[in-house]
């Protein structure tokens, strides 16, 4: 247009407002394509907005579970080491009764030899 012969204002103008008339139409068809496209975006996202919840809920899921099954692990190893400190525990206890026994039968022996000993040299005297 810039060069054209017999540029009147009326048609400068005319040219201007179908310009601006065509930017508009441009425009607003971009607008409506891009409403079906951010529409379609939006969906997609909404997509894999719940499929990353449900991964991190089975995550925590998952992790619960560990969690549990490692605590009832550590529950039964401590019941067991529990009830092994207790039959070490009794244990030790019978090996002192045992212990204490044969030392009161030794001490019985050597008291019952003493007396007889005592009562043989009695009887050489008499």
């Amino acid at each position: 247009m810039k060069n054209a012969p017999h540029n009147q204002l009326i048609d400068r103008r005319a040219a201007s407002t179908d310009a601006k008339m065509a930017m508009l139409a441009a425009y607003r068809a971009a607008t409506t394509a891009a409403i079906s496209t951010r529409a379609a975006r939006h969906a997609e996202r909404a997509l894999i907005a719940t499929a990353r919840e449900e991964r991190r809920v089975e995550r925590e899921r998952a992790k619960n579970e560990l969690e549990t099954r490692i605590a009832l692990e550590e529950a039964a190893s401590q019941a067991l080491a529990d009830e092994a400190q207790r039959a070490e525990s009794i244990a030790r206890e019978m090996a002192e009764k045992a212990l204490v026994a044969r030392v009161v039968q030794d001490e019985a022996a050597r008291k019952a030899a003493r007396d007889l000993r005592y009562a043989n040299r009695k009887a050489r005297r008499a």
